[in-house]
């Protein structure tokens, strides 16, 4: 049988992680479908499977997986979900396994060397990835923290307050940091998005010499290709992607931040951005953050994603809406019921 690795990008959001993502997809050797982030969120509703190691439970969540990957509003066209091929295929009855499976199986259908996951907030889960025999190849995909902060001001996803977000990224940049000093240094790799949109022929021979697999130009004709095309369909916040890169779309904070929240991000992540060799703006001079203030950021924070939501794209909330519904009906059940 064909030996199928595992890739992991590992990050935090809106860091160029679909640029990439496309572009991987590109050579037969890699399978790397739009993510429908099934560790983020079945992780906090397992309580409600009850014991995974009851068949009927297992199934079950077997059962939600798939729906959440049916409704993914970038498809994943022309892959079937066989529900008893990923029981079968699954060697314990566990999340990682479900994952693991359903991505090894997109892959082998895909004839490709590996599969890849671009859910950047698996950085969160490594330890448990880890000790359930994945062992993937990460990929550490990191962006100026502070442009970080300005596209999820804009997207409808994620938090809004500078606060929120500068903690988000300090935090998830940390973990990545952390993974590197600890794993096996064969199987980690450190990719700045801002040296990617520069010379991207140059970073992806890099890549594909730590995967050990041939680099090929299609890579970068991406944006020609039908699953950048269908991702740029699927929503305003990925329509970059049918788009040949953006090689000016960095440093934009320079101009777009205002001094107040320069200054409140560097002063919780500038540690962090000295770590990943970006260089600091503010003077310095940082006002230490009270319990007071941390509760008014958080109530301007929830204020800030309501107007976002309001304010978002219909069409855009209307392909996101039958997977977020799935998951509240998920949350809101009390009793486990077996797949009739």
């Amino acid at each position: 049988m064909k030996q199928i690795k595992a890739i992991q990008i590992i990050g935090t959001q809106r860091s160029g992680s679909n640029l990439l993502r496309v572009m991987l997809n590109q050579i037969q050797e890699i399978d790397a479908p739009h993510p429908p982030h099934i560790l983020q969120r079945f992780y906090p509703l397992l309580a409600k499977y009850g014991d995974l190691d009851d068949e009927l439970s297992f199934i079950n969540l077997i059962d939600d997986v798939c729906k959440l990957i049916e409704k993914n509003p970038v498809p994943w066209e022309g892959f079937k979900l066989d529900r008893e091929i990923i029981q079968q295929q699954c060697s314990s009855n566990t999340l990682h396994e479900i994952f693991r499976v359903i991505y090894h199986l997109k892959a082998m259908h895909s004839n490709a060397s590996f599969w890849c996951c671009k859910s950047m907030s698996n950085i969160n889960y490594v330890e448990s990835i880890e000790a359930s025999g994945i062992k993937p190849f990460y990929i550490h995909l990191y962006r100026d923290g502070r442009d970080v902060a300005l596209s999820f001001k804009k997207a409808i996803v994620g938090p809004k307050h500078i606060y929120h977000i500068a903690k988000k990224w300090k935090e998830e940049q940390e973990l990545c940091i952390q993974l590197k000093i600890n794993i096996d240094k064969g199987r980690f790799i450190s990719i700045c998005y801002e040296d990617l949109i520069k010379n991207p022929e140059h970073i992806l021979k890099q890549l594909c010499a730590f995967l050990k697999i041939p680099f090929s130009n299609t890579m970068l004709n991406y944006y020609k290709s039908d699953e950048s095309i269908k991702t740029a369909l699927s929503g305003k916040m990925w329509a970059n992607i049918s788009q040949p890169i953006l090689k000016n779309n960095y440093n934009k904070f320079l101009e777009e931040m205002d001094t107040v929240d320069l200054s409140l991000f560097e002063n919780i992540a500038g540690n962090t951005l000295i770590k990943l060799n970006y260089k600091l703006y503010s003077n310095g001079d940082y006002k230490s953050i009270s319990k007071e203030d941390m509760e008014a950021y958080h109530v301007e924070n929830e204020l800030l994603k309501q107007k976002s939501l309001l304010n978002a794209d219909k069409e855009d909330l209307s392909k996101k809406s039958s997977q977020l519904q799935l998951l509240k009906d998920i949350e809101n059940r009390i009793i486990v019921k077996a797949v009739q």
